[in-house]
This record gives C-alpha cells, structure tokens and sequence, in this order.
C-alpha cells in the first residue's frame, strides 16, 4: 500500500487482511499492536544487560518502529530510526507532549501505583506542553539557566571534585560510581538551587527512585516535590543568587506550582544526566585502549570521550514520550490515536540510516554532534551546556589527581541499573597508587609591583636559572605516592568538610 505522507493525520485505519504484524488484539488495547504474545519488554534485564542487541532485535523484527511493553499490559511504539525519531520530535500538531491524551489510563490500565507514573504524568512544565505554552515555559527555563556563570560553575565543580577526592581513603581504591559521579552533581546543584548542601545525600536517594521506576518511585517523587515546595516559597519572600530565584523573577512570571515542577526538571534531567554521563565516560577511559593510550600520548581526548558516550551510551537511552493525536503511519506501522511513542535515543543513534553512523560504527566520531542524546526539535534539551562544563570539568580533575587510575574488576563484570530510561552503571570500582595534589593557585600580585632585584635579577640582568612564576609545574613532576595528609597543605576547606561528612567521615 502507499502510506501517507510523513506525520499527516489518516481516517482509521484498517489494517490488510491477514497482515500478522498488524492483526490487532495482542496487545491489551488492541489497535496496531501485534497479537500473538505478550510484546517485547523495555524492562528488566534484557534493557539493562544489552539494550543495543535488544534494539538490534526490535530494527530486525519490526523496522524503526517496535511495539513494546513498558510494564505487563503497558503497551508502547519505541521508535528506534533516526529519520522517524525527528519526525516525531518536530511534529508537535499529530506527536503531542501532552501526556493526557495516553489512552492507557483513560482506559483505567494504569495502575494507581505503576511505576510510570513519576515519567509519564501530566505536569505544568515545558515537557508536557506544546505551542506558545511551552514556549512561554521553556523561556523562563532556558533565560534562567543562561545566568550560570560559567567560569564559576567550572569553579565550583572543580573545588567539589577535588574535595571528593580527598575525602577517600589510603587504601587506594574507590568506586567512581558511588563515591564520585553520584556524588559530584548534587554538590553543585543544590548550590546552584539554593538548596542546603546536606539536602544531597537524600535527593540522590530520591531521584534515582523515581528514574529508575523502581517500586518506591511515586512516594520518592512526592517527598522530592515537597521539598521543593518549601524552597520555592522561601524564595518568594528571600530571593537569593539562585536558579530559583531567577526562575521565579523571570517575566513569563510562573506561578509556584509551576516553578516548583520546573526544579524538579532541571534538577532531575541535570543531575541525572551528569551523572550517567560521568560514569559512562569514565568506564570508556578506562576499558577502550584508544582512550587508554590518550593518557600516554594517543590523540584521542576526553572531549572526543565525551562525545563517543553521547553516541554510544547516551545518558538517556530512552525517554517518554509523544503521544499520537489521530490514527497515523510512522515507520511503517499502524499508530492509532492515544498511543504513547517513546524516543529510543540510543537506538537512533545507531541507525544505520544516521549521519555518521557507519564512522561512529568504526571509533572515528571526531567532532561529529549530530547524535539525539539531547533529544531534538522544540523540545531539545536546554541544559545541554551547563551539563557538559559540570561531566567535563569532573573526568579531566580526576584524571589529573589520580593519572594511575585502572579499573578494580574486569570490564564484563561491571554491571548496569535496570532502568528503561536511564543508561547508568551500578558502579565503577578502581584502583590507584599515586595522585597529584591540587595545583595551588599563583599567588597575586599587583601588575605595578616590580620583581625585586635581589631575587629575579643580578648586577648585569635577569637571572637566568630563576625560577619564572608563570611557569607551569610539569605534569609528570607531581605524581608522587600518596602519604597521610598530602594534598592537604592549608585548612580544611568548606568543600573537604562537606565531603567528609558526606562520606560518614
């Protein structure tokens, strides 16, 4: 038959007699759903232990738009083409945000527990919304995030990280999952929030709940939202130097419920994706031997690390979703109205119909960005920047600290949480024997103070075997076995006392 063109609405459809991939029944609402058995699941260990050959599977078995399960009876299109996925992501008039318009739970399918519904309930936010509200929302969002002050966040990033680092034991190992990538993002946002710091340890608890769908998921999405809640109205009478502030300030003028669902977007989808994307970079360092010679003189970086995971391991593997707002074709398959379709981002990128696919096949993405780990059309993400500062800023510091890093296990023995959205390793464990202690900073002087003679110059000139403040202390001088206290040269920071006590030191 001749399908329509990409995206246009179609009456509803009748599918060809006899066609066994669109016999309609299978699936609990019927529809375009196969029949004949329960769908393939994106969850549990299949999404967690190999998501690539199980998209590999779903490409084979179906094209670039597969019928899956989200949970027993929760039925779903993931759509795994790089072409159909931008099709879905900038028709916003047939591939809705909106979230209301799922016909599962209008169906009463939905559990009232059901693990989704942190991901897939309908919220004021820029997720959820399309038209001029979204935009009015993403605005405030993108305007409110453009205040960062970049140097200071790469600042502040670096002072965290190095604290961290401080704060583990002499024994020479570590899990760079637990200790450091889960760790390191929250001791920004909540700064960057105004959030107090010891509100981390629990906020990490909560939002890997409710990312993972794990059982606990709707009561940690609550209490997360309550704390918000509190923040949000003390900003309103104190405002501060914070996203909240600047949020609430923003002349699209929010209202609380508003600004409090945005916090949990920004917080959630920062730290989330800080996170995933920090141990999925440094699990490639550490286990791919062109990254491993990088280290010693190889020409690949950690910028060319970072941009491999975003191709490969994208933080975000999959995210929900649009939702079908007429009967429609998309890659082949029957969408009938009310179908939720979830973006497999991991999956388009490794299209072989995508742009650099076949180079990135091969290890040779260079600077290639045209990955969808950011997701695309109007809804792309906007804290993709302060994102790659905050991942960037952590692998290069602990590559710097601890230069003799390998990993503690063999790599098929490191395992990832089963989580259908995220692409998160459960940990990193490592082993190291030296370090280098924080570079100190160049002490300051006024431009107008001239060197003294008696320490730069001689009777007839400079000095030529003086030492020059401008030089750098070589790399390769300053790895030195770790002794107690090293690396500690003046009072215990603010940063080392949080870590510390982060650490049950």
């Amino acid at each position: 038959m001749t399908n329509p063109e990409p995206g246009t609405t179609v009456p509803p459809l009748t599918p060809p007699p006899g066609c066994p991939a669109h016999a309609g029944g299978g699936a609990p609402g019927g529809g375009g759903f196969p029949a004949g058995g329960p769908l393939p699941a994106l969850y549990g260990p299949a999404v967690a232990d190999d998501p690539h050959g199980l998209y590999a599977r779903l490409r084979d078995q179906y094209g670039p738009v597969a019928p899956i399960e989200l949970e027993p009876g929760v039925e779903a299109w993931l759509v795994l083409g790089y072409p159909e996925l931008l099709e879905l992501t900038r028709n916003e008039a047939l591939f809705s945000k909106d979230s209301r318009g799922w016909r599962v739970p209008a169906e009463g399918r939905l559990a009232a527990d059901s693990r989704l519904l942190p991901m897939t309930a309908w919220r004021p936010t820029l997720l959820n919304l399309d038209g001029a509200e979204h935009q009015r929302l993403r605005a405030a969002v993108s305007d409110t995030l453009a205040e960062i002050d970049h140097r200071q966040l790469r600042e502040t990033t670096e002072a965290a990280a190095h604290a961290l680092i401080d704060s583990w034991g002499p024994d020479g190992t570590a899990d760079l999952v637990a200790q450091y990538a889960r760790r390191l993002p929250l001791l920004v946002f909540t700064q960057l929030v105004g959030l107090p710091a010891e509100a981390g340890p629990r906020l990490i608890e909560l939002i890997s709940h409710f990312v993972d769908s794990s059982e606990k998921s709707v009561r940690a999405n609550a209490e997360f939202q309550a704390i918000l809640v509190d923040l949000v109205r003390q900003r309103r009478v104190t405002p501060a130097a914070d996203l909240t502030s600047w949020l609430l300030a923003h002349p699209a003028a929010l209202t609380d419920e508003e600004a409090v669902h945005h916090l949990v977007v920004m917080l959630v989808a920062g730290n989330e994706t800080s996170i995933n994307w920090t141990g999925n970079t440094l699990r490639l360092l550490l286990t791919d031997r062109r990254f491993r010679t990088t280290l010693t003189g190889g020409r690949l970086t950690v910028a060319d690390a970072l941009e491999e995971v975003l191709w490969r391991d994208p933080p975000t593997q999959n995210f929900p979703g649009r939702w079908a707002t007429g009967d429609t074709v998309l890659g082949g398959q029957y969408i009938s109205a009310g179908d939720m379709l979830v973006l497999g981002l991991a999956a388009a990128n490794a299209d072989p119909a995508a742009q650099g696919a076949a180079s990135a096949a091969h290890g040779s993405l260079g600077g290639n960005r045209a990955h969808l780990a950011w997701g695309a059309g109007r809804h792309v993400c906007p804290a993709q920047h302060p994102a790659r500062i905050i991942v960037e800023t952590a692998v290069e510091t602990l590559l710097h600290r601890l230069p003799d890093l390998q990993l503690a296990v063999p790599p098929g023995e490191l395992a990832w949480r089963p989580s259908p959205w995220s692409r998160a390793l459960v940990g990193l464990p490592v082993l190291y024997s030296a370090f280098t202690p924080p570079r100190p900073p160049a002490p300051e002087r006024p431009a107008w103070t001239p060197p003294h003679p008696s320490t730069t110059e001689t009777a007839t000139g400079p000095d030529p075997a003086a030492p020059n403040p401008s030089d750098s202390t070589p790399s390769d001088a300053t790895s030195t076995a770790r002794t107690r206290g090293s690396g500690q040269p003046g009072p215990r920071s603010w940063w080392n006392s949080l870590a510390g006590w982060w650490s049950g030191r």
